[in-house]
């Protein structure tokens, strides 16, 4: 996973909040809308292993998609929730911003600054 790239939400305050931030110091990422073109399975391991997480910790918890598909269940293999995440991308957390083959999650929007020093 190398070049720039933000797994972008344009109606998420902290994915604007990493964007802006980005532009601030002359960096204009690809932007992955990835609400509307979901990550495959394959492409979400690989996302996973460049921000060293394993599923569960990708998770949004509070979306209702979380709830309606069980996934709190601990039994739910990394596979499956992989799935879900796929088939049901709102619940990725984000913004995810990857950066020379290295990624993290923009939460608060500062940590992207990690990527780049």
């Amino acid at each position: 996973m190398n070049g720039t790239k933000l797994y972008h939400n344009p109606r998420c305050s902290k994915s604007r909040g990493v964007l802006e931030l980005l532009r601030e110091r002359g960096i204009e990422p690809d932007i992955v809308a990835y609400l509307d073109a979901p990550p495959s399975p394959a492409e979400l391991r690989v996302l996973l292993d460049t921000l060293g997480l394993r599923a569960r910790e990708l998770l949004r918890t509070g979306e209702d998609e979380y709830r309606a598909l069980g996934l709190a269940d601990e039994s739910l293999s990394e596979s499956a929730l992989i799935d879900a995440m796929s088939a049901h991308p709102r619940l990725i957390e984000r913004p995810i911003f990857v950066h020379d083959g290295r990624a993290i999650i923009g939460r608060p929007p500062e940590r992207v600054l990690e990527l780049l020093d």
